[in-house]
């Protein structure tokens, strides 16, 4: 889901013929998306500006239309118009958009647009990780994340991303060291037993990534417990316990 209170205060926003405003167009999104796509973009073409352009990337990326909200909110980003705030935000909307659409690459561009602006923003540096362990730059994550950990080194979330990344680097002091210490911030959270069932499981301790997984999937959401789940069918395949 994409942000609905980005300030665009430096763009100035002529009347459209039918009175739309900024807000009347984002509220449209969530009733019709289609219809409000299609009146954003004319707005467009009558000088709506960046919030018309904004509207019709939040209608875009409502309809799944993904890669085309992507593109709108990078050349929205790529405005010099735009306020280093908005501009920064922008382009974690292109970044998020683009992950969306299955563009990882793509991504990483977006995200690091929008760090060139705030290259500490611990939030972009997160999603720019995570965007390269999709493409398999597991250094950059890494790098990513560290700094990201640099500002808070309690988010188990961050810690659990690095792990991964350390891991998928033969790392594995470096990943296991991570995991302890996000269970040590957040005991049994889910995403972590994962981790550590697969470290297990490399190691011969079938038994203990069992436990790890049926625990993750008990207790987890979503991709996590799905990923456990799947885990606890292979090893059962495989004739574990």
């Amino acid at each position: 889901m994409l942000k609905r209170a980005l300030l665009l205060a430096a763009f100035a926003v002529p009347a459209f013929a039918e009175d739309m405003t900024y807000a009347d167009c984002v509220a449209m999104v969530d009733r019709a998306a289609a219809t409000a796509e299609k009146k954003a973009a004319a707005w467009q073409t009558h000088g709506g500006g960046g919030a018309a352009m904004h509207c019709h990337a939040l209608a875009l990326y409502a309809l799944g239309r993904y890669g085309e909200a992507a593109r709108v909110l990078d050349t929205l980003g790529r405005n010099p118009d735009v306020p280093v705030g908005d501009r920064s935000a922008l382009f974690d909307e292109a970044g998020a958009a683009w992950l969306a659409a299955g563009k990882p690459a793509q991504a990483v561009q977006s995200f690091t647009a929008g760090l060139a602006d705030k290259p500490k923003d611990a939030a972009l540096l997160a999603e720019r990780a995570r965007a390269r362990g999709l493409v398999h730059d597991w250094r950059g994550a890494e790098a990513d994340l560290s700094a990201a950990l640099t500002q808070d080194i309690n988010r188990a979330d961050l810690l659990v991303l690095r792990a991964s990344a350390r891991w998928a680097m033969n790392d594995k002091a470096g990943a296991a060291s991570d995991i302890v210490r996000s269970l040590e911030v957040y005991p049994d959270y889910p995403p972590a037993l994962v981790e550590r069932g697969k470290m297990k499981y490399s190691a011969g301790d079938l038994a203990g990534a069992k436990h790890d997984w049926q625990s993750a999937a008990a207790h987890g959401r979503g991709q996590t417990a799905a990923d456990a789940k799947r885990y606890l069918a292979e090893l059962q395949a495989k004739g574990g316990k």
